[in-house]
C-alpha cells in the first residue's frame, strides 16, 4: 500500500504478510520474528543500498531522500497475525534514476554502487 503525504520527495510502502507459521503464542511470535530477521539480514548482508532496521523499527522518508538507498523495518500485529513491512526510499533516486543506474552497472559488469555513492 503506498502512502501519499505532503512531502516532496519519497515513498512510504507497506507490506501486509500472513505468516504461514502459527504466532498465536508469545513463543511462537519471537521465533518467527527471529527468523525474519536472521532471513532478512543474510539476504541483504551485501545489498550495499538496502537498510535492514529490523523488527519494531519503522523507516523515515527523511534517512533515504537525495540517495540510492532503501529501508525497511517491520512489525507483528499479534491481535491479527500479520506482520508488517514498511519500506522508505526516494522516489526521484532510487525510484528513477538511481535505479537505471544501478541495473546499468550489473548489466554491464561495472561495481553495483559505481556513480552512486
Amino acid at each position: 500500500t503506498p502512502h501519499l503525504v505532503p512531502v516532496n520527495r519519497g515513498i512510504l510502502t507497506t507490506l501486509y504478510v500472513q505468516p504461514a507459521v502459527s504466532v498465536a503464542t508469545e513463543d511462537e511470535r519471537q521465533a518467527f520474528l527471529g527468523m525474519v530477521e536472521q532471513s532478512c539480514t543474510a539476504a541483504y548482508a551485501e545489498a550495499p543500498f538496502v537498510r535492514v532496521l529490523g523488527e519494531g523499527r519503522l523507516p523515515d522518508t527523511k534517512n533515504v531522500v537525495g540517495t540510492n538507498s532503501l529501508e525497511f523495518g517491520w512489525k507483528l500485529d499479534p491481535r491479527t497475525g500479520r506482520l508488517l513491512v514498511m519500506s522508505a526510499e526516494d522516489n526521484l533516486v532510487k525510484g528513477a534514476s538511481g535505479q537505471a543506474v544501478q541495473s546499468l552497472n550489473l548489466m554491464c559488469g561495472f561495481p553495483e554502487a559505481a556513480g552512486l555513492l
